[in-house]
């Protein structure tokens, strides 16, 4: 599985690093579409080895920790679900 896009309005760059198992990754899906966002994402876990190890190197540059979800939208990083701060980002 390589990075999946969801069409909806388009604010700019979002990307979104999550897990296929996550609650939290899920809950921050939901959100984007509930607010008719434009989004990529990618299911890390779901990833061939080599292509997760990649991943998780580029993603480390957003969140030292590799933790899920994590989220860049325009260049800010979001990591873990917070609502406030993921509705503050996607209106600017």
């Amino acid at each position: 599985m390589a990075v999946e896009h969801v069409a909806g309005k388009n604010i700019g760059s979002v990307m979104l690093y999550a897990l296929s198992t996550c609650s939290w990754c899920r809950k921050t899906r939901n959100l984007l579409e509930e607010m008719g966002v434009e989004y990529d994402y990618e299911y890390v876990d779901l990833l061939p080895e080599a292509e997760r190890k990649e991943t998780l190197k580029n993603m480390e540059r957003w969140n030292s920790s590799r933790s899920f979800p994590t989220m860049v939208i325009n260049g800010k990083v979001i990591v873990g679900f917070d609502e406030p701060q993921i509705r503050q980002a996607v209106q600017q």
